[in-house]
């Protein structure tokens, strides 16, 4: 059963019939095991968070993109707008589905990655790297230690 219907939770922005075919929450997806970096934070909605210098980079997790197949569209958050902490804030468009990407933190938008508009399968390709969405200056850097360390987001995935 898909970690969604099991929980009541949102999938991916909320959308829970949104992500269709295969895929299985709660087991690795695609090609194998997904990847999660134990250098940064999680959300239960498949974003990472990675402070750098007082501010947070965020993106989607290797297994949300998986999840969601190809990305054709990313809509990234203006620059110097506020987010709330668990708001939508982005929104990616893939072959399979049109998905809410959450702020993890509260703050201000400091950076968004502009080239995801010319190449948005960066997300697919580099989602902890050149996939990145926004950066978010936050209201309160200790929100940061309140998401989901590595092993927390393993467990939670693997549910």
């Amino acid at each position: 059963m898909p970690l969604a219907a099991r929980r009541g939770r949102r999938l991916l922005g909320g959308r829970r019939a949104s992500v269709t075919g295969s895929v299985e929450w709660g087991r690795p997806c695609g090609w194998g095991a997904v990847d999660v970096p134990d250098d940064r934070r999680y959300t239960d909605d498949h974003e990472w968070a990675l402070m750098e210098d007082g501010r947070v980079r965020v993106g989607i997790t290797d297994y949300a993109q998986d999840a969601l197949g190809d990305v054709v569209y990313v809509k990234v958050p203006e620059a110097d707008s506020t987010v709330a902490a668990g708001g939508a804030f982005s929104e990616v468009e893939s072959t399979k589905s049109v998905s809410d990407i959450y702020a993890p933190v509260a703050g201000r938008v400091v950076a968004v990655n502009t080239s995801l508009a010319d190449a948005p399968q960066a997300i697919n390709e580099d989602p902890y790297g050149a996939g990145w969405i926004c950066v978010i200056e936050p209201e309160d850097a200790a929100a940061y230690e309140g998401l989901l360390d590595a092993d927390a987001y393993r467990t939670l995935i693997a549910e």
